[in-house]
């Protein structure tokens, strides 16, 4: 499946060695040129920055075979090993590379449609996905359902031969330039809590379809409300088949917390590292507290890795999940929150109005302990599903 022709090929020749050599040499020659201007740019509060260009990056990766490592080859993929997959994440972190653009798809809705969709679904969606020909956004998040996603009351009944879809979705990413959205939608009448959800494909391309920004504490706008108006989609575009939402959207976000992270905390150690020398270059290094906070911040960050090295390929299990949501979010707040100790009074002044980058890691992490699954819900489930221990009394 897809067009595979010109892409890098299977993998299983390569040490980990020549593989991390062979990443690390083509992202040097290919982030250069007008690729190189794009270096650094994008990432959470700030992927307004260059998109087009980032997107036209992100198809170079597509043509030369860096999408969807991970995939299956018959999919369109390369049977990477999860290995290979940690080694790409790594290399593509250190080299400064742009944030990617259509992770949503690659990471999110690609492996939920190679496990729980159809044969016709497949073939529908996964080229456009790894040659980032259509990029999608995650519908699960509403007013009154937001960490409680049990509490979805976004409605969709069966017309004909389509869903008509109503109601509203917030906090939805990059909604603005998606072309597809994943959907969890109640299509059973009268049914409650985990029941009666259906996950549907929804094009975002219609009139039944309004996407408003929301302006964030650091100025951008990535986070989107979508209201759905009579919206309609096919049939056929519901994964896993009607009433199986709820499982059907459970795998997806345990495909979020995958290999990535990995490059995510050589992100994260690259930050850190620029704290430090600012600590060092103002002398706030020498104050006893915040070398003490420095020091737990680089433990925190080899904590994290231990961690996601101990669960990679593992059960996946919502423990697992949730222990490794509640490290990365908490840390990395923490870590905005040192930035400004670090740099003292000068963090409170924004020149002509603009945030610097440290400005903007302080204020969008502060949402880190939010999104994704708040910390209070992670640690509810530790509490209750592992643990054991009785469950939080409900209104």
């Amino acid at each position: 499946m897809g067009n595979v022709e010109g892409r890098v090929g299977a993998f299983d020749a390569d040490t980990e060695d020549e593989f991390r050599m062979r990443v690390r040499d083509w992202l040097q020659e290919n982030l250069s040129g007008d690729f190189a201007a794009v270096k650094g740019l994008g990432g959470p509060g700030r992927e307004h920055e260059a998109f087009e260009d980032r997107l036209v990056w992100e198809r170079h990766l597509a043509r030369a075979g860096w999408t969807c490592l991970g995939w299956p080859v018959e999919f369109g993929g390369q049977d990477a090993t999860l290995e290979q997959q940690v080694i790409f994440h790594e290399e593509y972190a250190r080299a400064d590379a742009p944030a990617r653009v259509a992770h949503i798809g690659e990471q999110l809705l690609g492996p939920t449609l190679i496990a729980f969709g159809t044969d016709a679904q497949r073939a529908r969606f996964l080229p456009a996905i790894t040659a980032v020909d259509e990029l999608w956004c995650q519908g699960y998040s509403e007013p009154g359902a937001g960490s409680d996603l049990a509490a979805v009351s976004t409605s969709a009944t069966l017309v004909d031969d389509a869903w008509v879809v109503h109601g509203q979705k917030i906090w939805t990413s990059l909604a603005h330039v998606a072309d597809w959205a994943f959907v969890l939608a109640r299509t059973e009448k009268g049914s409650r809590r985990h029941a009666g959800l259906s996950y549907l494909l929804v094009p975002m391309n219609q009139d039944g379809i309004t996407v408003r920004p929301i302006r964030q504490l650091t100025g951008t706008s990535e986070f989107n409300e979508v209201f759905f108006d009579g919206a309609r989609t096919d049939a056929s575009l519901v994964v896993g088949g009607p009433g199986r939402g709820w499982s059907v959207a459970m795998a997806t976000l345990g495909f979020e917390r995958g290999v990535s992270t990995l490059g995510q905390q050589v992100g994260f150690a690259r930050e850190l590292s620029s704290i430090v020398e600012i600590a060092r270059h103002n002398g706030t290094a020498d104050d006893p507290v915040v070398r003490e906070k420095l020091i737990r911040a680089w433990i925190g960050l080899k904590v994290m890795r231990a961690y996601a090295l101990a669960t990679l390929g593992g059960s996946g299990s919502e423990g697992e999940d949730s222990v490794s949501k509640l490290l990365w979010a908490t840390w990395h707040r923490g870590l905005g929150e040192l930035a400004m100790d670090v740099v003292g009074a000068p963090a409170l002044m924004a020149p002509r109005g603009e945030l610097d980058r440290l400005q903007r890691l302080y204020l969008f992490t502060r949402a880190d302990t939010i999104y994704g699954g708040s910390n209070e819900i992670q640690r509810n489930i530790i509490a209750e599903r592992v643990l054991g221990l009785p469950r939080e009394a409900r209104r």
